[in-house]
């Protein structure tokens, strides 16, 4: 089952409010992923960092090509928000 996302802001410190398709909203830290993934060392950069969107479908999110993160991802490792 997929999670889709309807929404996503980009917050300080890296995070993220994610709102999904059900209106649930979770907050989710990107920093976790940099110390896995080199690309997203890239979004240390504040202004590529807040070009977040969501991709087609609501599949995900995605700041270019090369640095995305899948819907089921964000909701699995994110908290629940306001």
């Amino acid at each position: 089952m997929f999670h889709k996302v309807i929404k996503v802001e980009a917050l300080d410190d890296m995070i993220l409010k994610v709102e999904f398709i059900d209106n649930k909203i979770k907050l989710y830290d990107v920093k976790k992923l940099m110390s896995k993934w080199k690309a997203f060392e890239m979004l240390k950069d504040v202004k590529l960092f807040k070009k977040v969107q969501v991709d087609q479908g609501g599949y995900g999110i995605s700041w270019n090509d090369e640095i995305d993160i899948a819907c089921n991802e964000l909701w699995e490792n994110g908290i629940m928000g306001l």
